[in-house]
């Protein structure tokens, strides 16, 4: 059991990272014309959308700020739950 809640939270903090490269990305308007940016918009998109629109200040968003917070938040509290085990 604790053999597969750490490969699950190996699989979230990839996603974690699959979350942040989707944002630095979203930075270049290039790349979002890409198969690449397709999937991982496809991946990411989900979660942020959540938060989409909660914090917005001029042209500014920072709902990602909202989503990392919270999606760290969980993945610490996960990992030291699977530490009790």
């Amino acid at each position: 059991m604790v053999l597969f809640l750490q490969g699950l939270y190996y699989v979230l903090q990839i996603y974690f990272y699959i979350l942040i490269g989707y944002v630095l990305l979203s930075w270049i308007p290039e790349i979002r014309n890409t198969r690449f940016y397709y999937y991982l918009h496809q991946l990411a998109d989900p979660y942020m959308r959540l938060f989409r629109g909660i914090l917005v200040f001029g042209q500014m968003d920072f709902t990602p700020v909202v989503g990392f917070m919270l999606y760290m938040f969980g993945l610490r509290a996960f990992q030291m739950f699977i530490a009790g085990l």
